[in-house]
């Protein structure tokens, strides 16, 4: 039996549909981050700064990571707060050698578990109940500044009004394909949560470059609304206390840090499945414009597919190349800022990486969190 004309115009009509879809969301939101320019500061005032690192079992980390930390070049009076939560490798024994030499490493020990609350609550919370300053800024222990001048590029973020500063969390640059499907993944994500800082939305950060002043974790009661969840200490926090006026973005390459990435498929998915069970908590405008956003992505190219097949090829590949250009241009000057260029000229097949990225993925989104510390 063969399908009616007007169906393949519709599909064809869908097409156009998200295409504009997606066109609007580069256009009014991930060209802010292609065209962000920082902004001068007419004066400079640095602050008192509490560095935070929770870590378990993270003793080749600390060793390798630490020191990086240990070094800035930070003028003005600040702590590194070193959280062992529990570790039964020969953390505590590192972190004691390196406390003689560095007089500002705060060492704090925890030999119990948290009873109902899962995760990096707890440690998190306890290193922030014993800083001493009202400026934190927060990493893990498998991260490493990019450079010495970390602190003082995020610090810089702060102005009146200012209470969050969302960094970049990149990954070392290595040798396969793996490699540049995790660092495009962590550009995608940053290219969304920070173009939606700019726009005003702001809706997660991540903990492994992340900066907010204390009274903010006061102020929302700590986790206590998000104890239950497994994850979520930097994401569904900052969801919960990030607004228009508060938030702002630090995207100078000094001040990213570099993690090392996952070696394994499996280690990779699994990590984002955990990642991804959490969005389900998100607030409803968030969630509905990722969403948007996630599903007009998806049905792309298989509404692409049918109609050069079955429609018009070359109008169908007209309204494609729309996207494709736009996507392009935005691409280029947003990897450049977040100082992965070279994924740019993988960029297309990159774009149907995603496709089948978010084929698999989207179906964690109605899966329980996993209950395991990271």
């Amino acid at each position: 039996m063969m399908i009616p004309q007007i169906t393949w115009e519709i599909i064809f009509i869908a097409f156009c549909v998200v295409i504009a879809i997606q066109v609007f969301y580069y256009l009014f939101f991930f060209s802010r981050l292609a065209a962000f320019k920082v902004p001068l500061k007419q004066q400079n005032q640095e602050q008192p700064v509490s560095i935070i690192i929770c870590a378990r079992d993270e003793a080749e980390n600390i060793v390798k990571n630490l020191p990086g930390v240990l070094v800035q070049d930070y003028k003005t009076t600040h702590e590194i707060i070193l959280v062992n939560d529990n570790s039964i490798d020969e953390s505590k024994y590192i972190i004691d050698e390196f406390k003689k030499s560095f007089k500002n490493l705060t060492h704090i020990e925890l030999t119990q578990e948290a009873k109902m609350i899962s995760g990096k609550k707890f440690p998190l919370s306890m290193g922030i109940k014993s800083a001493k300053y009202e400026t934190l800024l927060l990493t893990d222990a498998d991260c490493v500044p990019a450079s010495e001048l970390w602190v003082q590029k995020m610090q810089d973020g702060y102005k009146s009004g200012i209470e969050i500063v969302l960094g970049y969390g990149a990954y070392h640059k290595k040798n396969g394909l793996l490699n540049k499907l995790i660092r495009f993944e962590t550009f995608h994500t940053a290219l969304q949560y920070l173009s939606y800082a700019l726009a005003g939305l702001p809706y997660m950060g991540v903990g492994r470059n992340l900066s907010y002043k204390r009274e903010v974790f006061i102020k929302n009661k700590g986790f206590s609304s998000i104890n239950h969840i497994p994850s979520g200490d930097d994401d569904l926090f900052i969801n919960q206390v990030a607004n228009k006026q508060n938030t702002t973005i630090v995207i100078d390459a000094a001040a990213h840090t570099l993690s090392e990435p996952k070696h394994t498929w499996k280690s990779w998915m699994n990590q984002k499945y955990r990642h991804y069970t959490t969005s389900k908590y998100y607030k409803g405008k968030h969630k509905f414009l990722l969403s948007l956003y996630t599903f007009s992505f998806v049905f792309i190219y298989p509404l692409l597919a049918a109609s050069i097949i079955f429609y018009c090829w070359w109008l169908a590949l007209a309204v494609y190349g729309l996207r494709f250009l736009i996507q392009a241009v935005v691409w280029f000057f947003s990897m450049k800022k977040l100082n992965e260029k070279d994924l740019w000229p993988w960029f297309l097949f990159l774009d149907i990486w995603m496709f089948i990225y978010y084929i698999i993925f989207v179906p964690a989104l109605w899966k329980k969190p996993l209950k395991n510390w990271s």
